[in-house]
C-alpha cells in the first residue's frame, strides 16, 4: 500500500479548509477561483487548490508547477474548470483533476473546437508551442472536451496545451475514449453521485516514459507510457472509489470501431494501486470528511461503477 508523505504546507491547508466542505450534496468546498492562481512558474500551490477534495498531493521538490484555471459563470460564481501539476523537465502535466457537481455537470453546449493555445499560467520557458504532435501522436486531452460542457469559456479553455497529451491515435480516440465516454455519463447522473472527482494523467516519472516529442522551439515533451484515471464519488455521505491503469499502446480499435466498455474493466485497480504504480497520493484530504482514506481506497467493485 502507498505510504502516504504530507508536507507541512500540505497538512496545514488541508486544515484551514477543515469544516469548509461538505460531506455530501454539491461540494463546491466554499472557494472563489481565479483564472490562475499563483504566479507562473511558481512552486508552492495555492491552498485554494491543494485543499480541495480531487487535488493529489503535490510534489515540493520544486520541479513542477500547480495551476488551477476557472470560468465566471452568468450566475457570478467563478467555477474552477480544471487543475494541473505540470512537470517543468518533462514538458507534460502529471495530473490534471477536475470533478463534475452542480457547477460543472451541465452538458449546456457542444464542442467548441476553439484553436489549440499555450497555456497564458505557464512562464514562457514552460511553453511548448500549439502545433501537434507529429504524425505518430494526437494532441489528447486530458481533461476532455466533453468533460467540460457546463459553458462555452470552460470548454475553450481545455484546449491549452497543458492539458494536451501525445496519445497514439487509436488510443486517442478508439480505445481511451470508451473509459473517458463512461465518466462523463456517471458524472452527469445526479442519481449516481452528488459530486464525482476525477483525476486524470499519462505517466511522466522516469521508467514509465514510452518516447519523447521534439518541438520547434527544443523542448522536447515526454510521451507518457501508461495513463490512469483515479475516481471518488460522494452520494449522500458515503465515499466509494475506483482506478484505472492502461499501457499506451494500439489495442486494435479504430475511431469507427471504438472499444466496448466491457474491455475497460480489465484495467480496474484500486485507488491504493494506482498510488504504488505512479508514485502520488491521490484523494489526500479524504480523512478530513471523518472517512478513513485507505478503507475507502482499497474498495475494487467494478459493478457499482457500471462496469
Amino acid at each position: 500500500m502507498y505510504r502516504k508523505r504530507y508536507s507541512l504546507k500540505f497538512l496545514l491547508a488541508g486544515l484551514l479548509a477543515l469544516g469548509l466542505t461538505s460531506c455530501g450534496g454539491d461540494d463546491n468546498d466554499g472557494f472563489q477561483f481565479g483564472e490562475s492562481s499563483g504566479n507562473p512558474g511558481t512552486v508552492t500551490p495555492p491552498k485554494e487548490i491543494t485543499a480541495r477534495m480531487e487535488t493529489p498531493e503535490p510534489l515540493t521538490n520544486g520541479t513542477t508547477v500547480v495551476l488551477s484555471h476557472s470560468t465566471k459563470e452568468s450566475s457570478g460564481r467563478e467555477v474552477l474548470t480544471y487543475s494541473l501539476e505540470y512537470d517543468k523537465a518533462k514538458y507534460h502535466s502529471r495530473w490534471v483533476a477536475f470533478r463534475f457537481d452542480g457547477d460543472t455537470r451541465a452538458k449546456s453546449v457542444s464542442r467548441s473546437d476553439e484553436p489549440f493555445a499555450d497555456d497564458p499560467s505557464l512562464a514562457s520557458n514552460l511553453r511548448i508551442g500549439s502545433n501537434g504532435f507529429g504524425y505518430a501522436y494526437n494532441r489528447g486531452h486530458l481533461c476532455a472536451s466533453a468533460d467540460r460542457l457546463y459553458s462555452r469559456s470552460a470548454n475553450a479553455i481545455t484546449f491549452y496545451m497543458s492539458n494536451m497529451s501525445p496519445q497514439m491515435g487509436s488510443f486517442n480516440q478508439a480505445y481511451w475514449i470508451t473509459l473517458e465516454g463512461l465518466v462523463q455519463k456517471l458524472g452527469r447522473d445526479v442519481s449516481f453521485a452528488d459530486t464525482l472527482y476525477v483525476v486524470k494523467g499519462g505517466t511522466v516519472k522516469d521508467g514509465q516514459i514510452l518516447d519523447w516529442v521534439n518541438r520547434v522551439n527544443g523542448t522536447r515533451v515526454a510521451v507518457p507510457k501508461y495513463y490512469y484515471m483515479a475516481l471518488l464519488k460522494v452520494k449522500n455521505g458515503t465515499y466509494s472509489s475506483i482506478a484505472f491503469w492502461m499501457e499506451h499502446k494500439d489495442y486494435g480499435y479504430t475511431y469507427d470501431h471504438q472499444a466496448p466498455l466491457s474491455e475497460m474493466k480489465q484495467h480496474a485497480v484500486t485507488v491504493n494501486d494506482l498510488e504504488q504504480k505512479t508514485g502520488i497520493n491521490f484523494f489526500p484530504n479524504l480523512s478530513r470528511t471523518g472517512q478513513k482514506e485507505e478503507v475507502v481506497e482499497s474498495q475494487l467493485i467494478p459493478a457499482n461503477w457500471k462496469l
